[in-house]
């Protein structure tokens, strides 16, 4: 996951590959509470590993519910029905799949049992309603109390008192604001069905129909068949009880698909996009997204668990759509719309204001920072196509699903743009897929020369490794190291009995070099070697190598490959001036050749390595005097480089000024 402040995306001009899809997090959240719930175990498979999930998680450890891991799968010991736990503070972020229907089962736990249960999250789920779910269980006869603005969280359900539930008339529940509701009502409502059916009534219009089919499915699943009167009236029959299914299987998240099935409408031009996790036969409402990408001009095909999309007309056409069945899906078809021939008008969406964010405003407000023409009202948003591409500072507000839609639109050079995008809050995608921008990168390929690369060069022992490494994770871009793969090349040669002097030799043995670099690891010919790099000694043989011109060409093209989506940073001594000539930043440290031996020297001891000063500044000149009139490559700064002399620098300093240079050339200015 990129825990980086901002990403930047370079252009984009295709997608292939496969990805595989996390699991739902309507699935897992509503399993997770059905097995907590249930009486025995039940071992789920493929559940979501995400920040929604892990709030579920730990608010049923904390009620009593037992959690055990066997590899990818979970163990669940259910509560029976009855609770463990009479009194729990529950902390549940920004998670409504898990605020809703726990508010709802520990409410009617509560008042039959005696308990009471404090519920809160992040500030802005203290700004979703959650009203009408109140009012439906005040109905019901349960104590709950509004800890904050009435009608939202926190809330406090029970008093410890034990309450009789008036569950023979018909309990009411609005449909119009959020599904969410009646699931809540129908995951929580059969643990009081013993002594008659329990009937719920929706009140107007119920939206988001998809959602409760999978409620329905899942309940059935647990044991549980409701009998449903069109999409009115719900009846839970007498004496039913939840039975553990034994194991069950969390399908991939339909709604995550549909980023990467408009990946496939978008840019899968020679080969497709293969989804994987989640097919035509999946029962999530959000598998209709499939309609609404076909409407457009996708060609797909699937089966059980799988999808295949490639782009089939071009531009997309654009559509008018009552999304009321995708509501959460149907936020990409807004930023495929900027790729279309006409107007595309999506209808039916009110429930986007009540969610993360307001989704409509937040939608149009960021398409217009690409330079769309946007209409949006109560319910509606209107986009019209994009051809005047601007570069944008895309805001995600803490919602997954901004941060993902508008990944798409770095697909721009597709009609028209050559323009980067940045994503604030990277991170952010937590909430349901925390791989998605790697998922992402493993299937796209840049406009040609559009990947940016910072090149930062300097003599030995100048701290451009650590600068390095340091600008990399906070632009969450990969990292060269080219003094490694020198060092490798050195280490390898004298493994294979190689002369150093020998370049030619050296030459092929480098090319032929099976090196893995992970994280701070690097393994050579399957051997972890990372110790071995660091050392001084190895650092100096690493500069007899590097002295060749055959075995600078054996490892050009390696260091070449490094510049990937969505972006690079590269140290050495010939970054800047030989390896990325056309870098966007060069930075050349110039701190002398006695502060770099002060700095070493203060290095070593610090980790109890024995050094003298004196040796240390004898070889650091000796080192900058063979790489400045080396006939490869001299050590040098670029025509364009800036000149850093951080002698006197502490690292944070130093990076804070590359990163300033950074800003200063890219064409979203500072960060607001």
């Amino acid at each position: 996951m990129f825990d980086t402040a901002f990403l930047d995306l370079p252009p984009l001009v295709s997608a292939r590959g496969t990805v595989r899809l996390p699991g739902s997090k309507s699935i897992s959240n509503r399993v997770l509470l059905l097995a907590g719930l249930a009486e025995g175990s039940t071992a789920v498979h493929d559940l979501l590993d995400s920040d929604d999930t892990r709030v579920m998680l730990a608010a049923l450890e904390q009620l009593g519910c037992t959690l055990q891991r066997d590899g990818a799968v979970l163990h669940v010991t259910g509560l029976g029905g009855h609770l463990q736990a009479r009194q729990a503070q529950l902390f549940l972020g920004n998670a409504g799949t898990a605020m809703r229907p726990l508010t709802a089962a520990l409410a009617v736990l509560a008042a039959t049992q005696g308990g009471a249960f404090e519920l809160s999250g992040v500030p802005r789920m203290h700004e979703r309603p959650i009203g009408d779910l109140v009012d439906a269980l005040r109905a019901l006869g349960c104590p709950v109390a509004d800890l904050g603005q009435p009608g939202y969280p926190p809330l406090r359900v029970g008093d410890g008192a034990v309450h009789a539930l008036h569950t023979a008339r018909p309990i009411p529940v609005r449909g119009d604001v959020s599904s969410q509701f009646l699931t809540a009502l129908l995951l929580a409502l059969p643990l009081v069905s013993a002594d008659g059916p329990v009937v719920i009534e929706v009140v107007g219009e119920l939206i988001s129909k998809p959602y409760i089919e999978i409620t329905l499915n899942l309940l059935a699943r647990f044991g549980i068949t409701v009998q449903r009167e069109g999409w009115q009236r719900f009846t839970i029959p007498q004496g039913s009880a939840y039975r553990s299914p034994g194991s069950i299987h969390v399908e991939g998240d339909a709604s995550s698909a549909s980023y990467f099935i408009a990946l496939g409408a978008i840019a899968g031009t020679d080969a497709p996009v293969r989804i994987e996790g989640v097919g035509l036969d999946a029962i999530q409402g959000d598998i209709r997204f499939v309609e609404a990408a076909q409407a457009m001009g996708a060609q797909v095909s699937g089966g059980p668990g799988w999808l295949e999309v490639r782009r089939g007309a071009w531009p997309l056409k654009g559509i008018t759509l009552d999304c009321n069945h995708i509501p959460d899906a149907a936020m990409t078809l807004a930023v495929m719309a900027l790729y279309a021939d006409g107007p595309t008008r999506l209808t039916n969406i009110a429930s986007w204001r009540v969610k993360e964010t307001d989704r409509i405003a937040a939608m149009a407000t960021e398409l217009r920072q690409l330079g769309a023409t946007v209409t949006e009202g109560p319910d509606f948003i209107e986009v019209q196509p994009l051809h005047a591409w601007r570069a944008a500072h895309i805001h995600t507000y803490d919602d997954h699903r901004m941060a993902m839609c508008l990944s798409l639109a770095a697909f721009n050079p597709l009609a028209g743009g050559s323009v980067p995008v940045r994503i604030a809050d990277p991170k952010c995608v937590a909430k349901t897929f925390p791989d998605y921008f790697e998922a992402l990168f493993s299937l796209v390929e840049p406009l040609p020369g559009a990947v940016p690369v910072i090149a930062v060069d300097g003599p030995t022992a100048s701290g451009k490794g650590t600068l390095a490494a340091e600008l990399a994770e906070r632009l969450g871009y990969h990292l060269l190291d080219s003094g490694a793969l020198y060092r490798a090349a050195a280490l390898a040669a004298r493994a294979a009995g190689v002369a150093l002097d020998d370049g030619a030799g050296v030459a092929q043995v480098a090319a032929a070099m099976a090196l893995r670099f992970q994280g701070q690891q690097v393994w050579l010919d399957g051997r972890d070697i990372s110790d071995e790099l660091r050392l001084e000694t190895t650092g100096a043989l690493a500069s007899q190598v590097s002295v060749h011109p055959a075995v600078r060409q054996a490892l050009h093209d390696v260091q070449l490959s490094f510049a990937r989506v969505p972006g690079l940073v590269a140290d050495g001594r010939d970054m800047g001036t030989v390896v990325f000539p056309g870098a966007a930043l060069k930075v050349f440290l110039t701190a002398s050749a006695d502060q770099r031996a002060e700095r070493r020297y203060k290095q070593l001891i610090s980790k109890g390595i024995s050094a003298n000063i004196d040796s240390l500044r004898a070889d650091i000149r000796a080192r900058d005097e063979r790489d400045m009139n080396r006939s490869a490559a001299p050590l040098k700064p670029a025509e364009d480089a800036v000149l850093l002399d951080n002698s006197q620098l502490g690292i944070e300093e130093s990076v804070q000024r590359c990163l300033g240079w950074w800003h200063e050339r890219r064409p979203f200015g500072r960060l607001a």
